[in-house]
């Protein structure tokens, strides 16, 4: 049977007239069920908690669910979801710290660096045996994780400016003192004491200001990749969690039988291979994994298909994550479907385009803004059927 995965969304909080960021995410949690959706730092933001699931199908279906829910409970206050590493247009006024203790010393030690932080990630779970697991195979996998940011770069727009990045999230989340690449430990005890330094040192207040790209969760028994953008179409967010399910399912694998997990020790280059996916996404060169050196996206996408199809093929996810690549390859990223709506109209066309992306639909520009004022219901439009075959095979 195949590992248990399951996923994190967040999500910005839009006025739909004016395409603006604003901070009225507690209005919205009202009318939504708290099991499934809670706060986040800023009140621009709703984060989603979708269920455990073995299948993609069972997954995809969980996420066009639940932003349904969230869809029809914005839509009632004028309001809409956008799921993507920023916002277009995101004023400060939008910088509202929701309420609580530990909020409220996060804004006040980190001030500019939390002040700013109005973005979205999209965050996988995946099941691991155990903690020490967790902590030897997020070193093996973090080689291929720049591959999944350029998959879902989304973020080209920073308070109504093109950045000229494909993911500024992650520039502006890379700011963090403990965010980026994770380095090697040995097992969960050496990587628990470096946690617990780091909390006494000061730099962070607790276990939860951990940050890397990957990281063992510290209440599930899953390992956590954090590296990749809200991604405005759920079947991006399916691709990813596919992809970094199978990366974690080989190392595994190679760990159980007495391999190596794969990771030379050499984790220099990580950040710059994260800083070249951020920068272009999938329109420009990515840093191989295997050679260090820089290579056209698409070839480095179909280098991490090949190396997977063997887990992916056991899985029965092999057709799923191949069509979905494929279709990613040819539309090219968010990021660069948000510059072209913008260069051809204008940023809010390019935020109606997300309001639809998000829905599950995918007009954009001029298509999307002529529904801004009355949007249809996204059980109309919904793109599932498209997938019903490859999101359900096995």
């Amino acid at each position: 049977m195949s590992v248990r995965i399951g996923v994190e969304e967040e999500f910005h909080v839009l006025e739909v007239e004016s395409g603006l960021l604003v901070p009225r995410a507690n209005s919205l949690l009202r009318r939504l069920p708290g099991r499934t959706f809670t706060t986040e730092l800023h009140q621009s933001t709703v984060e989603s908690n979708s269920e455990v699931h073995t299948s993609l199908g069972d997954l995809y279906a969980d996420l066009a669910e639940t932003r349904r829910r969230l869809d029809a409970a914005a839509s009632s206050l004028g309001l809409a979801a956008v799921a993507a590493g920023s916002a277009p247009l995101a004023p400060t006024t939008a910088a509202h710290p929701t309420a609580g203790a530990r909020y409220g010393r996060m804004i006040e030690d980190y001030r500019t660096v939390a002040d700013e932080q109005l973005i979205c990630g999209a965050q996988v779970h995946v099941d691991v045996p155990d903690r020490d697991t967790a902590v030897q195979v997020m070193c093996a996998v973090s080689p291929w994780l720049p591959v999944l940011l350029a998959l879902s770069v989304s973020s080209p727009f920073w308070q109504g400016s093109d950045t000229g990045y494909a993911s500024w999230r992650t520039m502006l989340w890379q700011r963090w003192p403990t965010a980026g690449p994770v380095g090697c430990f040995a097992n969960a005890a050496e990587y628990d004491a470096t946690v617990r330094d780091l909390v006494r040192s000061g730099v962070i207040s607790d276990e939860g200001m951990i940050y890397y790209d990957v990281r063992p969760s510290s209440h599930l028994q899953t390992l956590e990749l954090r590296i990749c953008d809200s991604c405005p179409r759920a079947e991006t967010v399916v691709l990813v969690a596919g992809l970094f399910r199978a990366l974690v399912t080989e190392a595994c694998e190679r760990l159980r039988t007495g391999g190596v997990p794969g990771c030379d020790g050499r984790h220099e280059w990580l950040r710059g291979a994260a800083w070249r996916a951020a920068r272009s996404g999938l329109e420009g060169g990515l840093l191989d994994p295997e050679t260090h050196r820089e290579a056209p996206a698409g070839q480095v996408v179909s280098k991490l298909l090949a190396r997977l199809r063997p887990v992916l093929e056991g899985d029965g996810d092999w057709e799923t994550v191949r069509s979905l690549a494929d279709e990613a390859l040819a539309d090219g990223s968010a990021a660069r479907r948000m510059r072209r709506v913008a260069e051809e109209e204008d940023l809010l066309a390019c935020v109606d385009m997300l309001i639809a992306e998000t829905r599950g639909e995918r007009a954009s520009g001029r298509a999307a803004a002529g529904r801004r004022r009355d949007l249809p219901s996204p059980e109309a439009t919904s793109p599932s059927h498209r997938f019903a075959r490859p999101l359900t095979r096995r």
